[in-house]
């Protein structure tokens, strides 16, 4: 699969996450947790990647009594190059200076 857009800082700290551990099963919940995304903008990120076939998508098989199943989320080996792939371009890429972080006074 030929990429032609970067992905945004947010997918890319999702695959980022995902890379950590790529062989695991993970819940969206957890994800958001660790890479400081809502719902809202987790679960598109997440859809999308596995629309595109760099995750695998399936429910859990034995949820806890009361608790209905959940999304897991893993990489595929596609996902983990792309995963590969934005890291070395993260390092490679020197950050750009922010605005500064200063308060002015009102006048």
């Amino acid at each position: 699969m030929a990429r032609t857009r970067r992905p945004s800082p947010q997918t890319a700290a999702v695959l980022t996450a995902l890379a950590e551990q790529p062989g695991t099963w993970r819940h969206g919940y957890e994800l958001g947790q660790e890479v400081g995304l809502k719902a809202g903008s987790l679960y598109p990120i997440l859809i999308r990647l596995a629309d595109r076939g760099l995750l695998e998508a399936t429910w859990e098989t034995d949820p806890p009594t009361g608790r209905p199943p959940r999304h897991l989320y893993r990489l595929t080996g596609a996902g983990a190059t792309l995963a590969a792939e934005v890291a070395a371009e993260t390092r490679a890429t020197p950050r750009k200076a922010g605005p500064a972080t200063e308060l002015r006074g009102a006048w």
